[in-house]
């Protein structure tokens, strides 16, 4: 195991190879998206988004938490030296995994129907059932990947993210395609080809998520054999008194993904209680139900995944920085966890602050570029929606900052307190302004600020830490204003020339990130002590040395 101080340093790094994992994952993701909505539309984005929402809230309940906790339990353990305690924390989670994902399971396949008759979307059940073996074989994989987490290494669940996106694409798209034929034949018979041809097709999308999980399983199955031969012979020599029972390890174990549990279960159900309310609501109102349909199928199809790509940043500092802060409050080290919630906290808002700008003034044509979507209300959606991305990367990370320094409920009352307000909000919005699909996505963001807030003055008031305003938020804030306006000049003019929205796109993501680099350097928003705890840092500070920008 590294050393204290190792770890303490290298968690940026460890975070940072998981988020770039996590981003790599993501883009995957967005582009297989891409000739999916192509093949199954905007209908089929609709039922894929419902089965996904449930499948999410469902996974969230059985073993979602069970990372977190699992790396948690393990860092304590290693801190100590306590490796055989480790294993048996090794054990119980497996055994939780099995017994969670088997009964949440059998829960899914067989109550399919009902879950998606709730939602105004009874085909999408087709697509959930073959999401309900997924549930088991995340919560297995879940606790190997908490385990490497808590030993601070991030590799194992970096390879095993990328491995399963990457046949995810593949299946989901093949599988979609034969699928959606498949479903346009029975619809043909049964008198509607066009919602079963969809519904078929989203089926086929899903059966792409569960081959995928599946391969990372086994991938990481693999990792840990070859691990445990050198791990066996550190049990062995591991002579310390206090050895748990496993009843103990189990009670400490469910004691500790109980209050993660409520907080992520609350944290991530603010979507499916905004499809409840948003499609009841726009239904009794008057609105063409395919028209609700397809705008349900853009939000959960294009908007959110879009969004979700700088988000899974903040996620992976949120699970790279709980062991190590874990480890710190263990050893009561103040200092350390100082530094590393300002840290990380500094690095999300270094990435949140020109995703958030370069969304919001990119929003259409990335639309347009990625999922051929000319529709006002699409790009739409995709601007004001912004926003989004910042507060939602500062609530994921400061959930898992939370839970690091052991304040487990605080997310849990957070996260209950928000869902309220953001469930009257979203009820005035469509009741009072009649805003649609928009008032989702504003009560979205609302949901978020929300977290932000009431997060912040917890992390503050348990830690002690105070952010340095100017450089964590003013200066990146600064330099990504600057690139927007750039961005927006550059696609201009590039559009003007060449006519090509792909190529203007292309050209404005690329000057963007470089004016925001440049910008941020020459306002003294990042040093050179920290662009060397980046990956590739080193190669980062000779590019900006040899620009006199250092």
């Amino acid at each position: 195991m590294n050393s204290n101080k190792n770890n303490s340093t290298n968690f940026l790094v460890q975070g940072s190879i998981l988020a770039i994992a996590s981003i790599i994952s993501r883009i995957v993701g967005l582009l297989y998206r891409v000739p999916l909505k192509a093949i199954i539309g905007k209908m089929g984005n609709n039922y894929y988004g419902t089965a996904f929402e449930i499948y999410s809230i469902i996974l969230i309940i059985s073993s979602y938490s069970l990372p977190l906790a699992v790396s948690k339990l393990v860092a304590t353990r290693m801190e100590m030296g306590q490796v055989k305690n480790t294993m048996k924390v090794l054990k119980g989670a497996l055994l939780f995994a099995f017994i969670s994902g088997g009964i949440f399971m059998t829960v899914v396949f067989f109550g399919a129907d009902f879950f998606t008759g709730l939602l105004q979307t009874p085909l999408a059940s087709v697509a959930l059932r073959v999401l309900a073996p997924v549930i088991l074989i995340v919560a297995v994989l879940g606790v190997f990947r908490g385990f490497f987490q808590g030993l601070h290494t991030m590799m194992p669940s970096a390879v095993s993210q990328i491995i399963e996106q990457i046949i995810n694409a593949i299946v989901s798209v093949v599988a979609a395609y034969f699928l959606f034929g498949y479903g346009m034949r029975i619809g043909g018979v049964l008198g509607d080809s066009e919602e079963y041809a969809a519904a078929y097709g989203a089926a086929g999308g899903t059966l792409g998520t569960a081959l995928g999980a599946l391969a990372a399983l086994l991938f990481v199955l693999f990792i840990y054999v070859i691990f445990y031969k050198k791990f066996k012979r550190r049990v062995i020599r591991d002579h310390k008194p206090m050895k748990e029972s496993y009843g103990t390890i189990f009670k400490i174990l469910i004691m500790t993904i109980i209050p993660v549990l409520l907080s992520t279960t609350l944290y991530n159900i603010s979507s499916i209680l905004d499809q409840g309310i948003f499609k009841n609501i726009v239904t009794l109102q008057g609105y063409d139900k395919k028209l609700i349909g397809e705008w349900w199928g853009v939000y959960t199809g294009q908007y959110k995944v879009l969004i979700n790509v700088p988000i899974s940043i903040a996620s992976a500092m949120a699970a790279s920085s709980v062991p190590t802060l874990t480890a710190a409050y263990q050893r009561q080290d103040k200092k350390q966890i100082r530094y590393q919630i300002h840290s990380a906290t500094r690095f999300i808002m270094i990435i949140a602050f020109p995703c958030t700008v370069g969304m919001a003034v990119l929003g259409g044509p990335i639309m347009m570029f990625l999922f051929a979507d000319a529709d006002p209300i699409s790009a739409q959606m995709m601007t004001y929606g912004a926003i989004s991305i910042l507060f939602y990367s500062l609530s994921t990370l400061s959930n898992g900052l939370l839970q690091g320094i052991n304040r487990l409920r605080i997310p849990v009352q957070n996260a209950a307190i928000a869902l309220v307000l953001q469930a009257l909000f979203l009820i005035g919005a469509l009741e009072l302004f009649d805003l649609n699909i928009f008032a989702v996505v504003y009560a979205n963001a609302f949901y978020a600020f929300c977290m932000c807030v009431l997060n912040h003055i917890a992390v503050v008031r348990y830690s002690g830490v105070h952010q340095n305003i100017m450089t964590t938020y003013i200066l990146p804030f600064t330099a990504s204003a600057i690139m927007g306006v750039a961005v927006f000049l550059v696609y201009q003019g590039v559009h003007f020339v060449t006519k090509s929205n792909s190529i203007s796109c292309v050209f404005g993501i690329i000057f963007g990130g470089i004016v925001y680099f440049v910008v941020l350097l020459l306002i003294r928003g990042i040093g050179k002590k920290e662009l060397l705890r980046f990956p590739k840092g080193a190669y980062l500070v000779y590019i900006a040395e040899k620009l006199h920008l250092l």
